[in-house]
C-alpha cells in the first residue's frame, strides 16, 4: 500500500493512518519472529496453574479483540469465558471470588483507569491476571502478574489499526500455548496481509457506494463477528456513518426489519463453519434485495453484487479474522477521505480515553 509522509499534515489527511496500516505485515513478522517465544512461555506458566474460567477485560478496539479472544479459548480449548463488566467493581465494590480464573485485560496504552482498577482488584480477589498492551512499562502491566507486549511500535493516528492486528496474533499464540501448540500456522499471515493491502485502489472503487450513505449495517457470525463490530467502529470513529453490527442470528431477530433495498449491508464471510451459519442471513438480505457486499472466499464474493474476495485457502478460520478486517480499515479510510474528512483526527476523540 502506498504510505506518503508529507511535512504538512493538513494537505494530506489521513497519512498517519495509511502509513500505520501499511506497518501491519512487519508487525505480524515482529510478533512471529520476536514476540512468540515470550508469549509461549507465558502461556505454558499460566497453563501449569490450570485455569477454571476466563474473564475478558477492555475497551473500545480491544474489547473486540477480547471478544476474538473468547471465541479462541472457547473453541479451541473448550475453556467457558465471559466479558468483564468493569463498573462491578470500579463502580460498585463488588468483589468476586476469582480464585483459579484467569483475567485477561486488552489494552492498547494499558492507561485506562477503569482497566488498571478492575486489574488490580481481580488480582487482590486471586485472579491470574494478565495484561496484554503495546506499552510493557504501563500501568497495567505494572498491575497484572503477567505480561505479553503486542510489539506494535508507536501508534499515532486515533483509530486503531496495527494495535488491533497485532493483539488478534498474540492473543491467538497465546491461546495455541495454553494448548501446547506452536502456532506455526499463522506463519503465512505477513504475506497474506501484504497482498491484501496492496489493493487499495479495490477498496478505494468500492468505497464509492458509500460517500453519502446514512447508516450502514456490517454482519458476521463465529470468529467473524468480531470483525463486523470492529468494523462499525472504524468506520463509525472516522467517517461518522452510524454503522451497526449484529451477529448474523441477532440480526434476524428483529434488526432485519430496517434492512431495504437502499441499506448498505456488508457480510463478514469466514471460511468455515462461521460463513456456514451466516447463509441463511445472506439470503434473507438478498431476498429483501440489500445493496449487499461480500467480504469473504471467491465463491461467497462471485454469488454477491459487491465484495471483496479474501485470500483463505489454507488459512485456518480461526486466524482469517487478522485477515478479514484489513480491507475494512481500508473501506474505512476510504469513505472518510471521499467524505472530505481526516481520519487521523476524528473529532471528539482522544487516543487515550481514561474511563473510570
Amino acid at each position: 500500500m502506498d504510505a506518503t509522509h508529507p511535512a504538512d499534515q493538513s494537505e494530506h489527511p489521513g497519512r498517519i493512518m495509511s502509513g500505520e496500516m501499511a506497518e501491519q505485515p512487519e508487525v505480524l513478522r515482529r510478533i512471529l519472529d520476536r514476540g512468540a517465544p515470550q508469549i509461549h512461555e507465558t502461556a505454558a506458566l499460566i497453563a501449569a496453574r490450570r485455569p477454571r474460567f476466563v474473564l475478558l477485560t477492555a475497551r473500545g478496539t480491544s474489547d473486540n479483540a477480547a471478544l476474538y479472544a473468547k471465541y479462541l479459548l472457547e473453541i479451541r480449548l473448550g475453556l467457558p469465558c465471559g466479558l468483564t463488566s468493569m463498573s462491578t467493581t470500579t463502580a460498585y465494590g463488588a468483589r468476586p471470588d476469582l480464585r483459579d480464573v484467569l483475567v485477561i485485560t486488552v489494552s492498547q496504552s494499558g492507561g485506562s483507569p477503569d482497566l488498571v482498577d478492575s486489574t488490580r482488584a481481580a488480582r487482590a480477589a486471586g485472579a491470574i491476571t494478565l495484561a496484554v498492551t503495546n506499552n510493557p512499562d504501563s500501568p497495567l502491566a505494572a498491575v497484572s502478574e503477567f505480561h505479553i507486549d503486542i510489539l506494535a511500535g508507536p501508534e499515532k493516528a486515533l483509530p486503531a489499526t496495527k494495535t488491533y492486528t497485532a493483539s488478534l496474533l498474540a492473543l491467538y499464540l497465546f491461546t495455541e500455548g495454553l494448548r501446547g501448540a506452536d502456532g506455526s500456522a499463522a506463519r503465512a499471515l505477513p504475506e497474506l496481509a501484504e497482498r491484501i493491502l496492496d489493493r487499495q485502489d479495490e477498496v478505494r472503487r468500492l468505497a464509492s457506494r458509500y460517500r453519502f450513505a446514512e447508516r450502514m449495517v456490517i454482519t458476521s457470525r463465529g470468529y467473524g463477528y468480531p470483525t463486523a463490530k470492529e468494523a462499525a467502529l472504524k468506520l463509525m470513529e472516522t467517517s461518522y456513518i452510524p454503522a451497526l453490527s449484529y451477529s448474523g442470528a441477532d440480526l434476524l431477530h428483529g434488526p432485519l426489519a430496517m434492512v431495504d433495498n437502499i441499506s448498505p449491508v456488508i457480510a463478514v464471510v469466514t471460511d468455515g463453519k462461521g460463513g456456514e451459519a451466516l447463509q441463511p442471513v445472506l439470503d434473507r438480505l438478498r431476498g429483501r434485495g440489500a445493496d449487499l457486499v461480500v467480504i469473504g472466499p471467491s465463491r461467497q464474493v462471485d454469488a454477491a453484487s459487491a465484495g471483496f474476495t479474501l485470500p483463505t485457502q489454507g488459512v485456518p478460520e480461526e486466524l482469517q479474522p487478522v485477515l478479514e478486517i484489513l480491507p475494512l480499515q481500508l473501506l474505512a479510510y476510504e469513505v472518510t477521505i471521499a467524505r472530505g474528512q481526516d481520519p487521523d483526527a476524528p473529532r471528539a476523540l482522544a487516543k487515550v480515553t481514561e474511563t473510570r
